[in-house]
């Protein structure tokens, strides 16, 4: 269950930036959920790297700088999934990592936090 919600979390946030924005353009649920899938290997396998070699950069931008991680790592989920999820710049992909990381606070926060206090 500890891996289930962040994914399927993730799964929403890439649908609704998809909906809203036409340069960040997935091809049904289906890919949602696959690019949701491949996102999160991604971020369990890659980014602890990336945050670690880029610390110096991290800490002198205030934290900014993971922003072009997650973006960066956006473009690589595009890349690996072809025709399904397209991305049309990098501008594009820096401004869905942050929505994405926003609506990941926001739905943490009023939605699963709520409902783990509910239920316990």
């Amino acid at each position: 269950m500890g891996c289930l919600v962040p994914f399927l979390v993730n799964m929403v946030t890439l649908m609704v930036v998809a909906g809203f924005f036409p340069g960040f353009e997935l091809d049904g649920p289906g890919a949602a959920f696959t690019a949701a899938l491949l996102l999160s290997i991604i971020n369990m396998l890659i980014r602890p790297l990336l945050v670690i070699l880029t610390l110096p950069i991290t800490v002198v931008t205030l934290g900014f700088f993971v922003f072009i991680i997650n973006a960066a790592l956006l473009m690589l989920t595009s890349e690996l999934m072809g025709d399904l999820f397209e991305i049309s710049s990098f501008g594009m992909a820096l401004l869905a990592a942050v929505l994405i990381a926003l609506l990941n606070v926001l739905i943490n926060n009023f939605i699963v936090e709520p409902l783990r206090r509910e239920r316990s």
